[in-house]
């Protein structure tokens, strides 16, 4: 008996089936079209594995409501830590708590501050957003020959991506292929469709010509289509862009609405990043920063991923 119980355990060290990992997740905010997609994927993926369950909390883009949801984690003992961030400024002090309290910590989407110094029992899964905005803005360069005056929807202000991916913009205008562009206005309309709907209105009741509207993401592009259908703005005459694909995204470009996207796979990065999760918890090593790419995404290939993010 004492030689099988023996190899049991000795198996345990190499069977998956011999863990059971409790795994926190703190989201920004739970009311984001992407994040709800994001969130899918991670649970998606701790469902196929028995062992695996997930505690998720909405930090309802809150900074200070998400570390004090670190510190349950850590004080309930969990054996990892997934942060969907509200921001970067508060993400050492979370990698802090958890390095000291010695729970690995996962960024997921929103890379943190302190990203380029990471500890071992930490990592970042996401996308270079350096790719985002560049690919997204090319296209709209390409569709508009060079040439145009634009409308910029961002997101939060104090977010890395919503920065990353406004720059993104900048520097590809200020390129020789597309210096004919100007950005005539640009405000943050926080990822949301109904603020970026009712600052699109504005934008239109001033009578400022345009001849694109960039938004850093599907949602505002959506409110922005919005606003000008109902002002009876002709869609044809007017180049959308949006990023990350969303199901509703894509269904705006089967309308014509949406004329660019670029697709962020989210149910990859959630997958990713719950696999970090569990190798770290199981004193397994990981690369530090595991990134998955863009794609550009236009009526020519949108069917390629009209069930990519479901």
């Amino acid at each position: 008996m004492k030689k099988f119980l023996s190899a049991v355990a000795i198996g345990c060290l190499f069977a998956s089936t011999c863990y059971a990992e409790n795994i926190g997740l703190t989201l920004a905010r739970s009311d984001s079209a992407f994040l709800t997609i994001l969130r899918n994927g991670i649970q998606d993926r701790a469902k196929s594995l028995d062992s695996v369950t997930i505690q998720v909390e909405d930090a309802q883009n809150d900074a200070s409501r998400q570390l004090s949801q670190v510190q349950n984690f850590v004080s309930s003992g969990v054996d990892a830590i997934l942060v969907v961030a509200v921001d970067g400024d508060g993400t050492p002090a979370i990698t802090k708590m958890a390095t000291e309290a010695k729970i690995p910590v996962i960024y997921v989407n929103h890379p943190p501050a302190d990203v380029d110094n990471l500890p071992e029992t930490a990592a970042f899964v996401g996308s270079n957003e350096v790719d985002s905005g560049t690919i997204q803005t090319k296209e709209v360069c390409r569709l508009l020959n060079g040439k145009g005056d634009v409308f910029v929807l961002m997101g939060p202000l104090n977010n890395h991506s919503s920065i990353t991916r406004t720059k993104d913009i900048h520097d590809v205008i200020a390129t020789d292929e597309c210096k004919g562009m100007k950005v005539i206005e640009e405000q943050s309309a926080n990822w949301d469709r109904l603020e970026a709907a009712n600052i699109m209105t504005n934008w239109l009741s001033s009578g400022t010509k345009f001849d694109a509207v960039i938004a850093n993401n599907d949602e505002m592009a959506i409110g922005a289509i919005q606003a000008m259908k109902s002002a009876g703005v002709d869609m044809a005459n007017v180049v959308v862009a949006g990023i990350d694909a969303t199901p509703d995204g894509l269904a705006a470009m089967a309308s014509k609405d949406l004329d660019v996207t670029v697709f962020q796979n989210a149910i990859a990065q959630g997958a990713a990043a719950t696999d970090a999760a569990i190798a770290l918890a199981r004193k397994q090593k990981t690369e530090r920063n595991i990134w998955v790419p863009f794609e550009l995404v236009t009526p020519q290939n949108m069917k390629d991923y009209a069930k990519a993010n479901q």
